[in-house]
């Protein structure tokens, strides 16, 4: 088995749907590569029998794994010790430790090059990263030196990326500069055309209502003038258009992928129109990172009526590429 088929999955927040909805994308999707799952091994045993889960997961030990045999289509889980008080009440000392420790080991097997292909549960970017990073997509960056990321919202239709990601409105424009535009843009190219072996046609937003220049933000000088450069080198860009028509079916049939200058400006539109058929792509790492485009969701934990959509996407990527 080639290890690059391995996926690394780390299910994130203890307390989430990711197992619910990982039991469903499994009965559906039934992927061919060997799935390693970086759990505790009570809380997953607790979650098969809760979701009636049937498919055989085998444990291996993480100092054993170089000389077990990774066959395909199975799953495997490397058990990582939980401290709790009980059930009912978990620490969240302990739960942030727990979280950390299992994406230590699954980007510690992606280091080693047991695996390039790393997928993540949701967490509680409140509780768990603590305002120490923006998001997981900086959170895992922070990981790897030297890295220039961004995120991408993937639908084989139309996909969007935030210039600026989980960043409060009022310093938006603070951070939007030509050199952070043309890294962005370049990032979204390139992961365009060496992972997707596509060209992008790529749409820019403007920042302010109708791309006009609005107090200490110049539309023209920052972005217009942007645009113009990649052009011309080569680029196939266009842009900037306003946020509230680019979206407009004639209008977002002409990219394949549209840049907006901050998180909700994009993923309010896209999520509008695909709902959970998306997945976030961190691009720029040394190896492909997604995850299923929600949260934890604990309002709707053990209800068992979340939709998979987004996990079988996910999942149905790092399968095929």
């Amino acid at each position: 088995m080639n290890k690059n088929n391995n996926i690394i999955i780390v299910p994130g927040e203890p307390k989430s749907i990711f197992f619910e909805i990982f039991f469903k994308a499994i009965k559906i999707l039934n992927p061919k590569s060997p799935l390693i799952l970086i759990c505790n091994k009570e809380l997953l045993i607790k979650e098969t029998k809760r979701y009636k889960f049937k498919k055989k997961i085998y444990c291996i030990n993480l100092n054993e794994l170089k000389k077990k045999k990774i066959e395909t289509g199975k799953i495997y889980s490397i058990n990582i010790p939980f401290k709790k008080i009980s059930d009912n009440h978990l620490n969240r000392i302990y739960l942030n430790d727990y979280i950390k420790t299992t994406f230590d080991v699954g980007l510690k097997l992606i280091k080693k090059k047991f695996s390039n292909k790393f997928l993540n549960g949701p967490i509680n970017k409140e509780k768990f990263l603590k305002k120490k990073y923006l998001g997981v997509t900086e959170y895992i960056t922070s990981k790897f030196k030297n890295c220039k990321t961004g995120m991408l919202i993937y639908n084989e239709n139309l996909s969007v990326s935030p210039i600026t990601t989980h960043l409060p409105i009022q310093l938006v424009s603070k951070k939007i500069t030509k050199k952070i535009l043309i890294q962005k843009i370049r990032i979204v190219e390139n992961f365009f055309k060496k992972i997707l072996k596509r060209n992008p046609r790529i749409g820019v937003t403007g920042l302010n209502p109708h791309c006009e220049s609005i107090l200490d933000f110049n539309e023209d000088n920052i972005i217009s003038n942007t645009v113009k450069k990649l052009v011309e080198d080569n680029i196939n860009i266009k842009g900037p258009y306003p946020a509230d028509t680019v979206f407009l079916r004639e209008n977002r049939k002409k990219f394949d992928v549209i840049i907006g200058m901050y998180h909700d400006q994009v993923l309010t539109p896209i999520k509008t129109l695909y709902e959970y058929d998306a997945i976030n792509i961190t691009m720029g790492l040394p190896f492909l990172r997604v995850s299923p485009d929600h949260g934890p969701n604990e309002k709707m934990v053990n209800k068992n009526v979340s939709n998979p959509t987004s996990l079988i996407k996910a999942l149905e990527f790092l399968d095929q590429i």
